[in-house]
């Protein structure tokens, strides 16, 4: 199954008009495919955003005392010029509705779409990271060796520490590519999990830290101090935490 193919039918199997069997054969597609995933993903964003958005509105009395002398007034004589501006006066609240859905819906679709993108791009090279002799480019748990090995690979410095102590050790660093820029890409170890660490310059404002989980990997990201952070592992959503606010310190 194709994603060209996906696009075409990710509605109907969100709307569950599909068949036991092609709804298996769709879900099977969707664990091989991350962009397909994160389409899925903003589907439910947009219908739960429509949910809590409370677009209903009980009209004022206002207007229902006007619809209804309107409507009383109607049954003597109504005006082609008077017919119109009812219809015009329609027509404008109609527009206004879909501008206000348009205010508290699109922001939500906006960020998170782009967002879970990322997630899904960064969990494959995560993945890609694993295969072996992928996992670093320098082996080492000196951060003064790590460090320097950046040096003319990137444009800027990576802040690379070791938390041996605290129970991250470094292992290494690597080059990685994350929308579409070479990044540097630290890697730590946690017990027997290895957690990547994607890290690049940004002029964005900082932010606090999203996280969440795809395909059994947990992730977070934030901006901190011209920064931008990703983190991703199998390990705990606790462990992935506990290492983030070490890199924030």
């Amino acid at each position: 199954m194709s994603c060209e193919q996906t696009r075409l039918i990710l509605h109907a199997y969100f709307d569950s008009e599909f068949d036991a069997v092609r709804a298996a054969e769709f879900e099977g597609h969707l664990q091989d495919c991350a962009e397909c995933m994160a389409a899925l993903e903003t589907q439910k964003l947009l219908r739960d955003a429509i949910h809590r958005s409370g677009l209903y509105e009980r009209a004022p009395v206002s207007l229902r005392r006007a619809v209804r002398s309107q409507f009383l007034a109607g049954r003597e004589s109504i005006t082609t010029a008077r017919f119109s501006s009812w219809r015009w006066l329609s027509a404008a609240a109609a527009v206004a509705i879909v501008a206000v859905a348009a205010w508290f819906v699109m922001p939500v679709l906006r960020g998170p779409s782009q967002e879970l993108t990322l997630a899904a791009e960064i969990v494959d090279a995560h993945l890609r990271s694993l295969q072996a002799g992928h996992l670093t480019d320098v082996a080492s748990t000196d951060q003064h060796t790590v460090k320097p090995w950046f040096d003319g690979k990137v444009d800027f410095a990576p802040p690379v520490r070791d938390f041996s102590d605290q129970g991250f050790p470094l292992l290494g660093g690597r080059l990685d590519v994350l929308g579409g820029r070479t990044v540097a890409a630290l890697v730590y170890g946690r017990r027997k999990h290895y957690v990547s660490v994607f890290v690049q310059p940004t002029n964005e404002e900082d932010h606090p830290p999203k996280s969440g989980s795809l395909r059994g990997y947990a992730w977070s990201h934030w901006r901190n101090n011209s920064m931008d952070y990703w983190i991703v592992s199998d390990t705990s959503p606790a462990d992935l935490e506990a290492l983030r606010r070490l890199l924030a310190q």
